[in-house]
């Protein structure tokens, strides 16, 4: 029986706590080539597709649970420049584990953080800030269990949410992304891209800025920007960025999308615009609850 701790009582948890573990059945039933696969961001990857994440700091599980299933592929829980605790986000990510998968980016690369992230379900580590190669060491260790790393057994809901033989998958499912934010992360970029276990490399794109001093279009900026491109290209690995160079820079596979609060206000300004309602006729009001 589960416990009461675990479980939120509003409307949108049953649907999307099913849809979670579908996601998860049907790969399980899929070719060999994704059958130990059930986090669905690596899978896409895999299969040279583009994924996009939501950016959540807002503990309210209804929040949650919309960004869940907007249509994103996983979730982008902020805790390092958020209020959010481990205990928070353990709620937020048993009321909905799907369809977005829960990325989160933690606060440090420390033991405890790493751990806790993943024990509570985390399938996607994106490590801060990351300009020592031992930064990037110490997630490593810490995501994976071993003999890759040096990850421990302990209490978590891990189990609940991605099945039994959880212990047996993670190391296969867990993703684990290096952010470069600063010039002095640009510097070892080749050695942090070139690491087996880091998945993807993440150009943040506003702290280079911050950092360097340079705007983007700056060609300086653009050096740093395509020095972290070619380096994770070559590696072989995943290329992330903002949202923004979706469409305008080639190599970007790996995106974050923005946060709910610009969400909301978009979504506001819209509906004042008098397009509520996209796929109704003007005039129709929706049927309430449909939404």
């Amino acid at each position: 029986m589960k416990s009461s701790c675990c479980l939120h009582r509003r409307a949108p948890a049953p649907r999307a706590l099913v849809a979670g573990f579908t996601l998860a059945i049907a790969l399980a039933a899929s070719p060999a080539s994704a059958q130990d696969l059930f986090n669905t961001v690596k899978a896409k990857l895999a299969e040279g597709r583009q994924v996009v994440g939501g950016t959540i700091s807002s503990a309210d599980v209804d929040i949650y649970c919309a960004m869940a299933n907007a249509g994103f592929d996983f979730l982008w829980i902020e805790m390092q420049h958020s209020p959010l605790t481990y205990a928070q986000v353990a709620t937020m990510i048993r009321a909905c584990p799907g369809p977005a998968i829960p990325f989160i980016r933690v606060p440090y690369a420390t033991e405890g953080d790493i751990q806790k992230a993943v024990d509570i379900g985390a399938l996607g580590v994106i490590v801060p800030m990351v300009d020592t190669v031992e930064k990037i060491e110490n997630a490593i260790t810490f995501a994976m269990y071993p003999p890759l790393g040096k990850r421990s057994q302990g209490g978590g809901q891990y189990g609940a949410l991605w099945g039994r033989d959880y212990r047996q998958r993670a190391n296969d499912n867990i993703m684990v992304v290096a952010m470069i934010e600063n010039p002095q992360g640009v510097e070892i970029v080749e050695q942090i891209a070139g690491m087996e276990h880091v998945d993807a490399v993440f150009a943040a794109s506003t702290d280079l800025s911050s950092f360097s001093g340079l705007r983007q279009g700056d060609p300086d900026y653009e050096a740093l920007v395509t020095r972290i491109k070619d380096a994770t290209l070559a590696a072989g690995k995943y290329l992330a960025g903002p949202l923004a160079w979706k469409d305008t820079r080639e190599g970007y596979t790996f995106f974050q999308g923005p946060p709910e609060s610009v969400l909301i206000r978009n979504g506001a300004r819209q509906s004042l615009g008098g397009n509520a309602n996209p796929g109704l006729p003007r005039g129709v009001a929706p049927t309430e609850g449909s939404e």
